[in-house]
């Protein structure tokens, strides 16, 4: 094995013999120690060196002292990922020893706190679930080793967060298939509660352990020599916490996915507080390929008591209109779950409130991904029996969104239908001549006025002409922005998206939405829409310098902040301190510390407060400008001009 022999691959710590030293160990030809995993992977024999491997494997976990263990483990982590189907190490007995190394930590306290040992255990179920990732034959054998009672006892929070992720990553691969499914399943029950705590918790945990450890000294060395190989200081170490969590939380959901594809559990995991976690669960820009929790309500939504467990959250319910409403790469995900949810007679009339209000704007979107025709498959859902049953809506605002959704979809396109080139064309160039008007109107400042031409020249339009009413929508958002209605800005700029081609690549609208999304406080969408917006930027300019707006980094910088991975449990955390802080007998003695921090929460708390109450705190200049000199509102008016000149 090459790698073997690429020293400096091997060395897992600072603390490990330096690089001149292993070379000796390795290359020394007269080594004393016969059992010498490093000389033996020499043997030039190949039959030789197979016995020597499998007598190696055997007799590792027996040697209670042995520095060079840590380093082998090291070695075989190594080799593991870059070579997990190599069937070598699997049918020479690696599990088995791997196994015993695992249960040696978690029994052994006096030789895990030994010399490197605490590292072994982490090494030994990272490699199980390397070796188990793609080959079922491996995780057969993994499981004949008994590798799963050990793994077991890691996912239990034996050792560490550190070691629960590889353990939870291990396990899930091996409850992937079919033939070593019920072997994992044989601990049913504990594994799907302790696979939903570690995905609601993990996050805490993480920050409180690790991330919220401000001194370094203060930290758990061992977890800073893995997290960051030992190399880079506290902010390498943070980022890489922040991965390994947000791998943690999605493996744990992988590990929950495995038994409910098998209808397996379904009244531990649709357990209310848990589906509400869930629905906020985002693998985010750390662990993007990953669909976090709205995959596994996705499999919830294709069986009926996960369908009846999910209808009755509002919370997942809006949480999924918000997804399928933005520019996420999950969006499609969201908007089936929606559809399972209508198309089931015993779902559809809990829903169809709350998602109509959303669903109603998606309707003209005519691909998603590899999915073709979604909005039309959107307005059937939205109106299966709609003249049979629409007395059993009782919300007026959303009979008359279906009564306009009938008329867009059913009624227009039939009268449509017949209509000549040249109404058509005459119809173009009279909204044309409209949004001409509503764009003077917009330039004067009278902002209502616009908004309805833009609203009649939407109606002269014919569905053909889908740029034009893209247009038309993204200029009419750009009216409910300044006007403050964000949710009105959200439907307009998301129908104008829709009618972009590709669906969702529409600059301005993007931007448009970005800035709503910020008004309601929905950091995560608009973030998305942001990221969309400056990709759409990059990709338009021909020549290699890419200006990147100023505002839009603003808007990034702030949502990525607001969308910390950690975010909530720092406010946990603050939070609880203050509370202890005015528990205390000591409250009107704080120290200056205190003081500031107390500060600093209310000084969140007014931001919330603003973010609560529609303000966003990037603000865009006003049209419309009240007690101002002349000379102010003149220089005002022609800023004002130039925007709309871009914009339009």
């Amino acid at each position: 094995m090459v790698s073997l022999k690429k020293k400096g691959k091997m060395t897992p710590i600072f603390t490990t013999p330096k690089i001149s030293n292993m070379d000796n160990m390795v290359m020394e030809k007269t080594c004393t120690n016969t059992c010498c995993f490093f000389c033996i992977m020499k043997e030039p024999d190949p039959s030789l060196r197979r016995a020597g491997i499998a007598s190696c494997f055997k007799e590792m976990p027996l040697i209670k002292d042995d520095e060079q263990h840590v380093l082998v483990l090291s070695g075989l982590w190594n080799i593991a990922m870059t070579q997990p189907d190599d069937p070598e190490f699997p049918s020479l007995g690696i599990f088995d020893c791997m196994s015993s190394f695992v249960e040696k930590g978690i029994n052994d306290r006096s030789w895990l706190l030994r010399d490197q040992n605490i590292y072994i255990p982490y090494y030994a179920a990272h490699v199980i679930g390397s070796y188990t990732m793609n080959k079922v034959d491996f995780a057969e054998k993994a499981v004949l080793a008994g590798v799963i009672p050990s793994l077991m006892e890691l996912l239990r929070g034996k050792i560490s967060w550190v070691e629960q992720r590889v353990a939870v990553r291990a396990l899930g691969h091996l409850a992937s298939y079919e033939r070593t499914f019920e072997a994992v399943a044989a601990y049913e029950e504990e594994v799907v509660r302790l696979g939903m705590h570690l995905a609601s918790t993990c996050l805490d945990e993480v920050y409180v352990k690790f991330v919220g450890v401000k001194e370094k000294s203060k930290r758990s060395k061992y977890h800073c020599d893995l997290l960051t190989r030992g190399v880079g200081g506290l902010e390498m170490e943070n980022r890489k916490a922040e991965e390994w969590a947000s791998q943690l939380q999605c493996w744990s959901l992988y590990l929950l996915n495995c038994f409910a594809c098998k209808e397996r559990s379904l009244n531990l995991i649709c357990k209310q507080e848990f589906l509400t976690d869930l629905s906020g669960m985002w693998g985010g820009l750390i662990n993007h390929s990953s669909p976090a929790g709205v995959g596994l309500i996705r499999i919830l939504c294709y069986r009926k008591y996960g369908r009846k467990s999910i209808s009755e959250s509002k919370v997942v319910l809006e949480n999924l209109c918000y997804l399928s409403r933005s520019s996420d790469d999950w969006q499609y995900m969201s908007i089936d779950c929606l559809l399972l949810l209508l198309k089931d007679p015993d779902t559809r009339y809990k829903v169809i409130e709350i998602a109509t209000m959303f669903l109603i704007d998606l309707v003209e979107l005519k691909s998603l991904g590899d999915r073709s025709c979604l909005g039309e498959t959107i307005s059937k859902a939205l109106l299966l029996d709609y003249k049979q049953n629409k007395f059993r809506i009782k919300s007026s605002q959303v009979q008359k969104a279906l009564q306009e959704t009938w008329e867009l979809k059913v009624e227009r396109r039939k009268r449509e239908k017949t209509m000549s080139e040249e109404k058509v064309e005459e119809r173009r160039v009279l909204a044309n001549l409209i949004k001409q008007q509503a764009n003077h109107m917009f330039r004067l400042g009278d902002v209502e006025a616009a908004v309805k031409s833009y609203t009649e020249a939407l109606d002269a339009c014919t569905l053909k002409l889908r740029k034009e009413r893209m247009v038309l929508y993204s200029n009419r958002a750009q009216c409910y922005l300044l006007l403050r209605d964000p949710d009105a800005a959200i439907r307009d700029s998301t129908r104008a998206l829709c009618l972009s081609n590709p669906a969702n690549s529409h600059g301005k609208s993007l931007w448009r939405r970005s800035q709503a999304y910020d008004m309601k406080g929905l950091a995560k969408e608009s973030l998305m829409d942001c990221i969309m917006f400056i990709n759409g930027c990059i990709n338009s300019v021909t020549n290699k310098r890419v200006k990147i707006p100023y505002y839009a980094t603003r808007m990034i910088s702030k949502q990525m902040d607001a969308t910390w991975l950690f975010a909530n449990a720092q406010s946990k955390v603050r939070i609880s301190h203050l509370r202890k802080v005015q528990e205390s007998d000591d409250y009107y003695e704080m120290s200056s510390n205190e003081e500031q921090e107390c500060d600093e929460m209310m000084r969140m708390m007014m931001e919330k407060k603003s973010i609560a109450s529609g303000l966003s705190t990037i603000i865009e200049e006003p049209l419309i400008v009240k007690e101002r000199n002349w000379r102010e509102m003149k220089r005002a008016r022609r800023r004002n001009k130039a925007v709309v000149a871009q914009s339009m």
